[in-house]
């Protein structure tokens, strides 16, 4: 018989094949929970992103902290590989909005961010308790932050089209450079690569960035012939004016948030200080 089931038919017209979709159907609703989800719009808006990126759509579908994501908060060895909130990041995002599976580790940072502050929020909720100096006085008052008010900075659309790809030409030396705005998973690898040289006793931050950030010098795209280039001819003022260049385009989040408090007579913007509470509260 081949090892075929027959398809036998009990009484009341119920048959195997019955049997077997409705055992399927209880396995699924079993194992299948309904989390509430928010949409967090990217500051980016898709625009980086090739058109056939998921995260062309400028957006990402995130779900409610539960605990098990807390497990991931607490791991011991995702906490001392510093992957813990990557990790995070991925478990929480469950699709691009449009029913498409996204990739945390392709965001770019400012992308990256907005979905840090996301995951806070729907980890532990909107208000953070800092702590503002008043300058000049050395005193402090402790402010609390609503972080739904976190706002993506507004970028200049048509610097962008779905191509993560830009020219510059250097100011002093003239060369046509081409750069990109870096993912997430490239952060990590350079900063991985800065604890090793660190290690060895060396500091090569800027020009280990760059080789990263640059494609291309005057056209060519040869590796060597890029990194030589960092190493050896790229002038220091056309490096800053490079590095600043990238910066201002990078699209991101608003980090600095408006304090007032009338006793201490002070009114101004802080930058959002994310330490060890951000997401481990009490810590």
């Amino acid at each position: 018989m081949s090892g075929q089931v027959m398809d036998t038919e009990y009484p009341g017209g119920v048959s195997n094949q019955d049997i077997k979709q409705q055992a399927i159907a209880r396995a699924a609703a079993a194992s299948t929970f309904d989390f509430p989800t928010e949409i967090v719009d990217l500051p980016s808006k898709g625009l980086l992103y090739a058109i056939d990126s998921p995260l062309s759509s400028g957006k990402v579908e995130m779900k409610y902290m539960t605990a098990r994501e807390e497990d991931i908060l607490t791991n011991p060895t995702l906490i001392s590989q510093g992957k813990a909130l990557d990790k995070l990041f991925q478990a929480l995002i469950v699709g691009n909005g449009d029913g498409m599976p996204v990739n945390a580790a392709e965001l770019t940072l400012g992308d990256k961010n907005a979905v840090m502050i996301a995951a806070r929020v729907l980890g532990y909720g909107p208000e953070y308790a800092i702590k503002v100096n008043v300058p000049g006085t050395g005193e402090s008052f402790s402010h609390t932050v609503d972080l739904t008010e976190i706002a993506n900075a507004g970028i200049d659309e048509s610097l962008y089209n779905n191509t993560n790809r830009f020219e510059f030409v250097l100011p002093i030396g003239k060369q046509v450079i081409e750069y990109k705005i870096l993912t997430s998973d490239e952060e990590v690898e350079i900063a991985n690569l800065l604890e090793k040289q660190a290690l060895r006793g060396h500091s090569k931050g800027i020009t280990t960035r760059l080789k990263y950030q640059i494609l291309s010098v005057n056209g060519n795209a040869d590796k060597s012939y890029v990194d030589k280039f960092i190493d050896n001819e790229l002038i220091a003022r056309d490096s800053l004016q490079l590095r600043t260049r990238i910066a201002e385009i990078t699209p991101d989040i608003d980090l600095t948030v408006q304090v007032d408090n009338a006793e201490y007579n002070y009114s101004g913007r802080v930058m959002l200080p994310i330490g060890l509470d951000f997401f481990w509260p009490g810590a």
